[in-house]
């Protein structure tokens, strides 16, 4: 596991109306200041991969669908510098994850349906100075092979 990456299972709280769950919550190892909230809709099989920030930390939801999570440390000075993390999240395994600067991270939708994912970051998005580099997903540092490993 990648240092300071912080993973919470999210645990459903059903009755006959459906399900109540809390996903973000001051004093818990997942939080941290959230200026702005976003969502985006994948469709089924598409990679959206990699991206990293300088100071903004990121905290993921993934609401429906279910997709492949990869986390690269970046962090020279870190423990866990060059390490890949993958996590599988989502309707199936309701998870938040908490995502440190200088982490790159991307993802993968799983399956035949699109996956959604309200991502709540610690910094406003700044279009004319914008937190964010790039790493193509199949970068060769990072070297993360994307295909399904049947088994």
């Amino acid at each position: 596991m990648i240092q300071d990456v912080k993973i919470k299972k999210i645990t459903r709280h059903c009755d006959d109306r459906g399900f109540f769950s809390e996903i973000i919550k001051l004093g818990e190892e997942t939080f941290t200041e959230v200026k702005q909230t976003s969502f985006t809709h994948t469709y089924p099989g598409v990679i959206k991969a990699f991206h990293w920030h300088n100071k903004q930390y990121d905290i993921w939801f993934p609401t429906s669908g279910n997709m492949q999570v990869v986390l690269h440390d970046l962090r020279e000075d870190s423990p866990t510098y060059q390490e890949t993390q993958t996590i599988c999240a989502g309707e199936d395994n309701p998870t938040l994850i908490l995502i440190p600067p200088k982490v790159a991270h991307g993802y993968r939708v799983l399956g035949n349906k699109p996956a959604t994912l309200f991502y709540h970051t610690s910094e406003v998005y700044d279009p004319d100075n914008p937190d964010e580099e790039r790493i193509a997903y199949d970068d060769p540092k990072i070297g993360f092979d994307w295909d399904t490993k049947n088994r």
